[in-house]
């Protein structure tokens, strides 16, 4: 493996640190890159190639609660098909609770449901403002030809007057 400074560095290398980026170390970015000088970019790569290949590292020092919600997507598609010794085994591994793994098996269940239901609030909200807007449209068009009517008048009141002249000299 080959840096842009022209560094070599072998993938048992590249592993360990990756390791150790992930549960339950959770070692910031910033902190490896000064202890092993090896650049933050180069770090940040290898986080990111990581996490599309499917492995929850965080890399940023926080605790599991504060994980994105992909690390915790991910730590959920990992242990979903295990049984209740293997998830011991890998919440030990990781520094994990099983019960934080299951809330967020939950979250993950029910994310598609929240969004359907807030798109039905969504939906209904528009509707009701869409009826807002068409009433208050009908009722500025009635004000709209009240209003050019009072000009009308008044300008017919005006060309009386000019004609005739005013009632009240007589």
């Amino acid at each position: 493996m080959k840096n842009n400074n022209g560094k070599r560095y072998t993938e048992e290398m590249k592993e360990a640190i990756l390791k150790r980026m992930m549960p339950p170390n959770n070692e910031s970015v910033s902190q490896l890159s000064k202890e092993l000088g090896i650049t933050e970019p180069t770090l940040y790569k290898w986080r990111k190639e990581a996490r599309i290949a499917g492995n929850p590292t965080p890399g940023d020092g926080q605790v599991s609660e504060q994980w994105s919600s992909e690390d915790k997507f991910l730590v959920v598609m990992e242990t979903y098909s295990m049984n209740q010794a293997d998830l011991a085994e890998y919440c030990r591994k990781k520094g994990l609770y099983k019960e934080q793994i299951e809330a967020w098996r939950e979250s993950c269940l029910n994310a598609n449901g929240r969004e359907l239901n807030q798109s039905k609030q969504l939906n209904q909200k528009l509707k009701e403002e869409k009826r807002k807007a068409k009433t208050l449209e009908k009722d500025l068009r009635k004000k709209e030809k009240a209003l050019a009517e009072a000009a009308a008048l008044l300008l017919l009141r005006k060309k009386a007057q000019a004609i005739w002249g005013d009632q009240e000299d007589e």
